[in-house]
């Protein structure tokens, strides 16, 4: 099956160079661009794209609202397209709102060619995927305002986990792929995705971005633990 994408930024020559990496695959076809939010959203509507690449910053609308009113506008229907956007570092306070607002992943800007084509395949599949190093500047931010994991017992929601479980959450929250996480505990791939499931349907989450969240809001993740 083909990948459909649609390419949100406002400078054009980024576009262009998106554009040329991601047609080079078999798989994966561009089918628009646009250059602002509201663009973005009508061209959404438009051309039903499975992966809508998405700026933050830019004028009139920016990613975040683009990305709130897209995935809002389209949960009713059969088709709703995965968000992945794309960040600078001088962005990260934008990061928490985005995922909240139903992005299913974070890649930096200088995110290499093959990387950028591996996370587009991994959202349209209906994971979700976060840059290790975006995932560790959010915790670096945002780090004083979590509570201390040895301070007070975990949240009632982490209640609901085994062991293995939380241990896996740990290692989605570094950012790690199920295949690493696999390598991580010596046990297979397929097990790994079924903790993940458990994890994601005992918290209430939707995805593997709403579980780093969780991950560092409940302070199961703290400064040190990620290296």
């Amino acid at each position: 099956m083909t990948i459909r994408v649609l390419l949100v930024d406002d400078q054009p020559l980024l576009r262009t160079g998106f554009r040329l990496i991601l047609e080079a695959e078999s798989d994966i076809t561009v089918v628009g661009q646009a250059g602002d939010g509201k663009d973005a959203m009508e061209q959404t509507r438009a051309l039903l794209p499975d992966v809508v690449l998405m700026d933050i910053r830019m004028p009139g609308v920016d990613g975040i609202e683009a990305t709130r009113r897209i995935v809002r506008e389209a949960a009713p229907t059969a088709h709703v397209p995965k968000v992945l956007v794309l960040t600078t570092f001088d962005l990260d306070e934008y990061i928490v709102e985005a995922l909240r607002s139903g992005a299913s992943g974070f890649l930096l800007k200088d995110v290499p060619p093959d990387e950028l084509v591996q996370a587009i395949r991994v959202v349209a599949a209906g994971d979700a995927i976060v840059a290790p190093s975006v995932t560790r500047r959010l915790l670096d931010r945002f780090a004083k305002r979590l509570p201390s994991a040895y301070e007070q017992p975990a949240p009632a929601r982490l209640d609901r986990l085994t062991e293995r479980e939380l241990e896996v959450l740990r290692l989605i929250a570094k950012g790690m792929s199920n295949a690493e996480i696999a390598a991580k505990l010596v046990v297979s791939e397929t097990t790994v995705k079924t903790h993940v499931g458990n994890v994601l349907t005992k918290l209430g989450l939707r995805d593997r971005v709403q579980a780093v969240v969780l991950a560092y809001e409940t302070g199961l993740i703290t400064p040190g633990t990620y290296s």
